[in-house]
């Protein structure tokens, strides 16, 4: 309670301890260790030496032979050779191990977990700094607004949305990464922002400084080895959730609900526009329908091959 004489500072909406990010954060990189323990580039590199001959100097020659990177230094965790993987990390096969999507294996072998796992696996160091930066930079500043609960559901259902965009279209390839769950974010900023115009007071600013953080983010698309179609799913899921998860009520209805005694002035305020409620709808019925199609011709792509 302030003290006689003191102000209190009105905070119309909760803020939130963010702890859920910083949790995620921790387990993807918990999971690269562990990807990396399972990949152990010299041991695998002194079989390949041994299956073709090859005795330079036991395992550490073979890992020599091979150019494991940093394998005096990291031992098991050193990385595969960087014309290998240029994002310095595990090879492809301990990805797919590991739970890396593969559309192969999820439509055909029915292993659709991998949907899921595939968003908390990293390809290499590189990948898992830009990633795991983006997010603590994003992440935390969505879950001090809107809570544990709401961020932890997008994330996750933006994270799938991608994958399963890329799993329809890289059909060739392996996906990890969560670059579709952190696109979902920008996408749910941009619709939050949208569905909850009313209360911001510079809405063009607001606006062109969401509009450029996306397009730079996009802009990261064109380098090689990025999977496109994982972020625009994450962003198109992210972007439709936001008007589902991240509606705010009218600042009317709020000091209507904490005026004293519950003495209202005025008519009696709505907690959401018109507008709101509609774009909520329209959101989740194109979220279902979208989800449903994508998982329907995901099917019948491999049950017509």
């Amino acid at each position: 309670m302030p003290r006689r004489g003191e102000a209190q500072e009105f905070r119309p909406f909760r803020r939130w301890f963010p702890f859920l990010v910083p949790l995620f954060v921790a387990a993807n990189i918990a999971l690269f260790v562990r990807t990396m323990y399972v990949n152990d580039c010299p041991a695998h590199a002194a079989a390949a030496a041994a299956g073709i001959g090859d005795s330079v100097g036991g395992a550490a020659g073979a890992a020599a032979a091979h150019g494991c990177m940093l394998e005096p230094d990291l031992g098991r965790y050193a990385f595969q050779p960087y014309k290998e993987n240029p994002l310095v990390g595990p090879t492809s096969a301990t990805l797919l191990e590991m739970g890396a999507l593969e559309t192969g294996k999820v439509a055909k072998d029915h292993e659709w977990w991998r949907l899921i796992t595939c968003i908390w696996l990293h390809a290499g160091v590189i990948h898992i700094l830009a990633n795991m930066l983006s997010l603590l930079m994003i992440g935390i500043r969505l879950e001090k607004e809107f809570g544990f609960l709401r961020i932890g559901t997008l994330y996750v259902i933006s994270g799938v949305g991608g994958s399963l965009l890329s799993a329809l279209f890289m059909v060739s390839n392996i996906s990890v990464g969560a670059s579709g769950a952190l696109f979902g974010l920008l996408g749910s900023m941009l619709s939050e922002l949208i569905t909850n115009w009313t209360i911001y007071e510079n809405k063009c600013a607001a606006l062109l400084t969401l509009v450029m953080i996306i397009l730079i983010n996009l802009a990261v698309g064109i380098l090689p080895h990025v999977d496109n179609f994982a972020h625009i799913g994450g962003f198109v899921s992210g972007f439709f959730l936001g008007f589902v998860l991240l509606m705010r009520p009218q600042f009317g209805y709020i000091n209507q609900k904490n005026s004293r005694l519950g003495v209202h002035s005025g008519t009696p305020k709505s907690k959401y526009k018109i507008y709101q409620i509609i774009l909520l709808v329209i959101a989740l019925v194109i979220l279902i329908c979208g989800f449903i199609t994508g998982f329907v011709l995901l099917m019948q792509g491999f049950d017509a091959s």
